[in-house]
């Protein structure tokens, strides 16, 4: 298979033309085979041939989880019979979204972690550990697992948490890049320096790293990546997927912003009206699969406010990036008059060396207003560093949250749920 494909290289225009030309096939296959979009297109008097350009999109009403929720059976195209994986994603509304994979959904889906893992720089031959779930009906696991294999690279099963275990493999089967969640990162070094173990000499020079952010909007390292590499000389990759997508963004060795694959996706950054953003400004995220078989979508909305970059990369690719998710529309915070996201205030927790685990919890109060605490486990019993805290808080976002201090024993086994994929620092029970 083609690890590199041309159409990424191609011009802006050439790239624009491709994706319009598998529009058209995208919209014919809907109206055929979706039971929900042959509705939406009737209720809106939309004519699919009058569809002929990317910008022609806006005639189109957008898509939300909460109509995937509503609706969950109306989306796929396919029977059931031929449904060969099922996959599960949080709902808006409280019960799982149920996303079928066909036999060709598995095959794209395979080809988009090739093709991303070969941005990042992996390469057939290469060992790759996947500190990652491949159970509980997660997609991303799976992905992975076949993305690797398609490749030709050789896959260490590991599974996430156990840094023993993964030490003890790392220097059984020498791995060269690890795909994990990064904050776990800093809990294999923690392992590591008290069990006197050489891990700055590992066989490990990258980790993909999912779930959590690596940059700040200008793509420098946050706090978290530069704990991290304080620590141990590896590259770390950012990338940003999704169930819904089936797709990701990957971000190549210049390590600004993850690549679009204009042959699997098609992006909009919308405002608040549903319109298109000015070029660098932020708005969520929309997006039209291209070449799903079960359960393809049509402007989707995905909930995360993103930035879309649009300059020629120096790795020769012309394709649109996407910065780093700034917050979830739907956990967007009103403190105090100032609009916060959860990114911001765990990028502040992780500058702190002596917080151990934290959470954060918003709720709204007796008047209906947003209230956050900040839940942390420290060993710090120094009486000023809970206002060394909030004083940090005042400092970088212009708010004082309520802290409370949680012993580590009881918060960690919240935070890091043996069912939770990646860990739960954020919890919205407004």
């Amino acid at each position: 298979m083609e690890l590199f494909p041309s159409i990424e290289k191609a011009s802006v225009q050439e790239i624009k033309t491709f994706q319009e030309e598998k529009l058209k096939e995208l919209l014919k296959y809907l109206e055929s085979h979706s039971p929900f979009y042959q509705r939406l297109f009737k209720e809106n008097n939309i004519t699919i041939s009058e569809i002929q350009t990317l910008e022609d999109l806006q005639k189109i009403p957008t898509t939300a989880k909460n109509d995937i929720q509503q609706n969950n059976d109306d989306f796929f195209c396919v029977p059931m019979t031929e449904i060969v994986d099922f996959s599960t994603t949080s709902g808006t509304l409280g019960d799982p979204v149920t996303f079928g994979l066909s036999d060709r959904d598995l095959e794209r889906l395979a080809y988009n972690e090739a093709i991303s893992f070969a941005c990042a720089g992996i390469q057939k031959g290469d060992v790759v550990q996947m500190i990652t779930t491949i159970d509980k009906r997660f997609m991303a696991g799976l992905a992975y697992f076949l993305g690797l294999r398609k490749m030709g690279a050789s896959v260490v099963r590991m599974g996430p948490g156990i840094p023993e275990l993964q030490w003890d493999s790392i220097f059984r089967y020498k791995p060269k890049y690890l795909i994990t969640v990064p904050s776990f990162l800093l809990k294999m070094i923690d392992y590591a320096e008290k069990n006197n173990l050489d891990y700055r000499n590992s066989s490990v020079c990258g980790a993909i790293c999912i779930g959590e952010s690596l940059k700040n909007q200008d793509f420098t390292d946050n706090i978290l990546s530069q704990k991290i590499k304080g620590k141990w000389n590896i590259q770390l990759y950012s990338t940003y997927a999704s169930t819904e997508m089936s797709t990701a963004f990957t971000e190549c060795e210049f390590q600004i912003g993850g690549h679009q694959h204009p042959e699997l996706i098609i992006t909009e950054i919308l405002d608040d009206e549903g319109n298109p953003v000015k070029e660098g400004e932020s708005g969520e995220l929309t997006i039209t699969t291209l070449g799903v078989e079960a359960i393809p979508l049509l402007r989707f909305k995905t909930g995360d406010i993103v930035k879309a970059h649009n300059e020629p990369c120096e790795c020769g690719r012309n394709t649109m990036r996407l910065g780093p998710v700034i917050g979830r529309k739907q956990q967007m915070i009103k403190y105090k008059g100032t609009t916060l996201y959860p990114p911001a205030m765990c990028d502040i927790l992780n500058d702190f060396n002596g917080i151990s685990c934290y959470q954060i919890v918003i709720h709204s109060n007796e008047i209906g207003l947003d209230e956050i605490i900040i839940k942390l486990s420290t060993e710090n019993n120094d009486e000023n560093f809970i206002s060394e805290v909030r004083d940090h808080f005042r400092a970088k976002l212009r708010v004082s949250p309520k802290i409370e201090i949680v012993d580590f024993d009881i918060l960690s086994k919240i935070v890091f749920h043996p069912n939770s994929r990646k860990p739960i620092t954020f919890i919205d029970s407004r």
